[in-house]
């Protein structure tokens, strides 16, 4: 309904365009500005009820109540506590290099936003399905450690500086395990965009119910937390050691953004598992279930199997923390490998 909505609307666009003479340039310009703006509007909203749901997460968890007073249940905490962050002062430190940052915190935010843009939340439901799709979530997510390395370089604090090290260091070694995880599935499918590896999915059943694809999915829900600086991977800002790592000296909307992105990394972490594990949008083909709100059924799942991480497990030493990612998860994501291959082989042979 929502994407017959979306085409109605642009159909209308073009043709009016069209009608009074535009140029072909300025209406898909508008068009794709148009597009953004949605995009945009809906990573907001779903930041706020991340965080919503993180606190009432971590109060059931720690047999508490969260937030409770600001409207039913405390559900307008979250807007109150925005409305606070954009009337706080921004300050910059004396020595630091101002133009870094202040766009530091818009190169990681503008990471999310562009792997937004090929989510597939329905069978039609998605900004654009590219032949590429995957490697081009990987190729923007790789942002967001300039965006975090340049916030500590630039903040001229040795805490933010550690932080942003640790934070790189963290999220490039377990990108390997993690892009090693999810290429099984491409070898499975013999396609790295989204939708066919849905497809792949709906034809051949749940790829998660497979010897590879299980071990896969635990790799991944593994280094995918990590990779999101999620507890108990969560180095790069541990409150004890570095006061709150690369974001120390931030503060106001520019700290915010750095708070939603990890919201908005996490929910597309969750989104990409459950588009190369779980089936994607499609759910058994039950009705109502089949499409957009399966697929958000499955992301929710994975993000409070994510924030239940969180709240449960304490934080690792960062030396065991990197020795865990190369020493072990490694291995057994290339094993992980050779086993996929085996099995392809071995049905192409006995087919």
């Amino acid at each position: 309904m929502l994407y017959n909505l979306f085409a109605t609307a642009y159909d209308w666009w073009c043709a009016l365009g069209e009608k009074l003479s535009l140029p072909q340039a300025l209406v898909s310009g508008i068009g794709m500005l148009a597009v953004c703006v949605v995009v945009l509007a809906f990573m907001l909203v779903l930041c706020l009820f991340l965080v919503y749901l993180e606190r009432k997460v971590a109060g059931h968890i720690q047999h508490r109540y969260g937030p409770m007073r600001v409207g039913p249940h405390g559900v307008f905490q979250t807007v109150a506590d925005a409305i606070k962050i954009l009337m706080k002062e921004d300050i910059v430190p004396r020595k630091a290099d101002y133009l870094l940052h202040l766009i530091s915190p818009g190169i990681v935010f503008l990471a999310c936003f562009m792997a937004f843009l090929i989510l597939p939340f329905g069978e039609r439901l998605q900004v654009k399905d590219l032949d590429i799709g995957i490697l081009y979530v990987f190729a923007v997510s790789s942002f967001a450690v300039i965006g975090i390395v340049l916030a500590g370089w630039s903040s001229n604090n040795k805490w933010s500086m550690l932080g942003g090290m640790r934070a790189a260091a963290q999220m490039v070694s377990y990108e390997v395990p993690l892009v090693l995880s999810l290429l099984v599935v491409v070898m499975y499918t013999g396609s790295l965009r989204l939708g066919a590896i849905v497809q792949y999915q709906q034809d051949n059943s749940w790829f998660v119910f497979t010897v590879p694809g299980l071990i896969g999915f635990v790799i991944y829900l593994i280094a995918a937390t990590a990779e999101v600086n999620r507890t108990p991977f969560d180095l790069p800002e541990s409150e004890s050691e570095l006061v709150g790592g690369y974001n120390t000296e931030y503060s106001g909307m520019k700290f915010a953004l750095f708070f939603l992105a990890e919201f908005l990394n996490m929910f597309i972490a969750a989104a990409i598992g459950a588009t190369f594990f779980l089936g994607g949008w499609d759910l058994f083909d039950l009705a109502y279930l089949h499409g957009t709100a399966a697929f958000l059924i499955k992301t929710l799942g994975i993000v409070l199997l994510l924030m239940w991480f969180r709240w449960t497990f304490p934080r690792l030493r960062v030396d065991r923390l990197m020795e865990f990612g190369w020493k072990f998860l490694l291995p057994v994501a290339f094993a992980n490998i050779l086993l996929a291959g085996f099995i392809i082989k071995w049905g192409e042979i006995v087919n």
